[in-house]
């Protein structure tokens, strides 16, 4: 029933076509693909290099599970530039970053990505920041548009969205096809509330999610499923009464000296308790 993937944003230390051969070892089925450095940085890309990458993923027998266009390390960090910075020309590297993203994850033969919640609020307030989030989404839903690349918001602990109750108003304030929600599992788990019960919550709302295991002080560090606190067992039984048909991406971004090594940990644990929940 469900279908896993790997984040490629564990394999920055390797190449890309390294990358989706251990993830192929590993036994996933799919991978969520890096939008940026060392890989595939949208505004860094030629065509030539698009091409390449088209034959790497089609000569990996892997499924394409998302592309990830939240963390801009290649000329900022994980959270920056942001949706709400407080200067315009931050604010727009992230609109014409997300806008490049779309057009790429469809010349890779993607159909969705994911982006930050907003991002740090900072010298500004929340509701200042509401708007501009929705002002340069509203810019990006027609790229969206055009290239059947539908845009998932991915709460996140510390930024603009971090629970699922403004998750709930942001997409029923920017309703339509080409928004949707990346389901964080463990980033629900840090700000205190039950993904199993989110899951019940938003549905078929849920377009793609990501999986990792949180420690017990609830501090957000990705840590390999079985490690840590997260009731999965609960969070696959949610899963399969709302019908989940998506992907369901391990993202263990933290452990780049070992990413084939925490990739098949981690779907043999995930396998176990899906043998042991009937899945």
């Amino acid at each position: 029933m469900f279908r896993f993937a790997f984040s490629t944003n564990a394999f920055r230390k390797h190449a890309f076509a390294d990358a989706l051969r251990i993830v192929r070892e590993a036994g996933y089925e799919g991978f969520e693909m890096m939008l940026d450095a060392p890989h595939a940085f949208p505004a860094h890309l030629t065509p030539e290099r698009i091409a390449t990458l088209r034959s790497e993923i089609d000569a990996s027998g892997l499924q394409i599970a998302n592309f990830n266009a939240f963390m801009m390390g290649a000329v900022g960090d994980f959270h920056h530039p942001s949706w709400v910075e407080a200067d315009p020309a931050l604010r727009r590297q992230r609109i014409e970053h997300t806008k490049a993203a779309c057009r790429v994850a469809r010349a890779l033969g993607g159909c969705q990505l994911s982006t930050e919640p907003g991002g740090p609020v900072e010298g500004m307030s929340t509701e200042a920041a509401w708007a501009l989030f929705k002002e340069g989404l509203a810019e990006v839903l027609p790229v969206a548009a055009e290239t059947r690349v539908k845009v998932l918001v991915e709460p996140e602990p510390g930024l603009l969205i971090e629970r699922s109750e403004p998750m709930m108003r942001l997409l029923d304030e920017v309703p339509g096809p080409w928004l949707g929600l990346n389901f964080d599992i463990g980033h629900f788990v840090v700000v205190g509330e039950d993904p199993a019960a989110l899951v019940r919550k938003f549905g078929k709302r849920i377009d793609h999610v990501h999986l990792e295991d949180i420690g017990a002080d609830r501090r957000h560090f990705h840590m390999v499923p079985g490690d840590g606190i997260v009731d999965f067992r609960a969070i696959f039984e949610a899963l399969r009464e709302i019908d989940y048909r998506g992907w369901v991406t391990v993202e263990l971004y933290p452990f780049v000296q070992n990413p084939g090594e925490v990739a098949k940990r981690a779907l043999e644990h995930v396998r176990k308790l899906l043998g042991e929940v009937g899945g």
